[in-house]
C-alpha cells in the first residue's frame, strides 16, 4: 500500500516498485484508467498486460467495502496521517482473518481473530499500570 497526496508519475512507480519487490513480477495488471499507469507499467512490467476493463476491479473494490462502511459514519479520513494509520491495521485484520499469518493458520476462521489477541490481551492486563504505586519487595 502507497499513501500520497497525488497520483502522479512518482507515486504510480513508486507503488509499481513497492509491489514488485514483494513477489515475482505479474501477467496482468488491473488498474483505473489513469493516464499515468501505462508509462509507469511499461516501464517497470514490460511483459505484463494491462487491464482497463470497466468491471475488471470489482473484486478488489469489494475486498475493502468493510473498509468504506467504517469510514462512511467518520465522513472519510480527514488527513493523510489518520489513513497511513487505519489503513495498515485494517489490512492485518483482514489478513488475520483470512489465515495469511502463522498466529491463525491452523484454527477455524470464526476463532481467529480471538485467538490473535488473546494472548496479548492477557499480557497487557497483567501488567501494572503505568504510574501505579507498586510495592517493594519484602526484606
Amino acid at each position: 500500500m502507497l499513501v500520497c497526496e497525488r497520483r502522479d508519475g512518482a507515486a504510480a512507480r513508486a507503488l509499481f516498485t513497492r509491489a514488485l519487490t514483494c513477489g515475482p513480477s505479474p501477467v496482468e495488471v488491473t488498474t483505473d484508467r489513469a493516464p499515468v499507469y501505462p508509462r509507469v507499467i511499461d516501464e517497470l512490467a514490460p511483459a505484463s498486460r494491462h487491464v482497463l476493463e470497466q468491471y475488471a476491479n470489482n473484486t478488489v473494490e469489494a475486498d475493502h467495502a468493510r473498509l468504506k462502511a467504517r469510514l462512511r459514519p467518520m465522513r472519510g479520513l480527514k488527513t493523510i496521517r489518520t489513513l497511513r494509520t487505519i489503513a495498515p491495521g485494517h489490512a492485518f485484520i483482514h489478513n488475520l482473518r483470512r489465515g495469511h499469518h502463522e498466529l491463525t493458520t491452523e484454527l477455524p476462521t470464526h476463532e481467529r481473530l480471538r485467538a490473535a489477541f488473546t494472548e496479548p490481551v492477557l499480557r497487557l492486563s497483567s501488567r501494572p499500570a503505568p504510574g501505579a504505586a507498586t510495592t517493594p519487595p519484602p526484606r
